[in-house]
């Protein structure tokens, strides 16, 4: 049985130490989103793109883009060893993964940088692996990107916040 243990938990698991994890997908032919329809691996149309985005537990990441206009989302787990990991196997700490929020949008309609502002105005960009209550690496903090645009303004928007962290007396952002 695994235990819990906090110190452990903000410890990023090594490649060895990773669980081996699965070759198939855990969810290989998903339903539509349950709230939204939408399909939830649709690939980008005309005019729309994809960001992942990892701001602590997944739901609620994933209520604020829809809120903001997102075409579609769907949560899972990126940023880690293990091949297609369960939720039980994330949460032993063991896979390297963070809960993450796939997000389709449209950035005509919804700008990417409304997008990142709402993600870093959501959760705490200084805290390492964890959220609140939430303690482990699966509650890091990181935005993973899918084009050139959007990593130049999320780098754009992590020195503007920064900025005015360190005026108010805050910590590091460590996304």
């Amino acid at each position: 049985m695994f235990v819990w243990d906090d110190a452990k938990k903000t410890k990023m698991v090594s490649v060895e130490d990773s669980l081996p994890g699965r070759d198939t997908p855990v969810l290989p032919d998903p339903k539509p989103h349950t709230v939204l329809g939408t399909d939830l691996l649709a690939e980008p149309g005309e005019g729309q793109e994809i960001i992942y985005l990892a701001s602590g537990c997944f739901w609620g990441a994933e209520k604020l883009a829809w809120e903001l206009g997102a075409d579609s989302t769907a949560v899972g787990y990126m940023g880690g060893f293990t091949p297609n990991p369960t939720y039980e196997e994330v949460c032993t700490g063991l896979t390297g993964h963070a809960e993450t929020v796939r997000v389709l949008y449209t950035p005509e309609k919804l700008p990417t940088a409304k997008l990142l502002q709402a993600f870093f105005e959501s959760h705490d960009p200084t805290s390492l692996n964890k959220q609140g209550g939430d303690i482990g690496t699966q509650y890091r903090s990181a935005i993973f990107t899918t084009t050139q645009e959007q990593e130049d303004t999320a780098h754009q928007m992590i020195r503007a916040y920064q900025d005015k962290l360190t005026q108010a007396g805050h910590g590091q952002i460590v996304t």
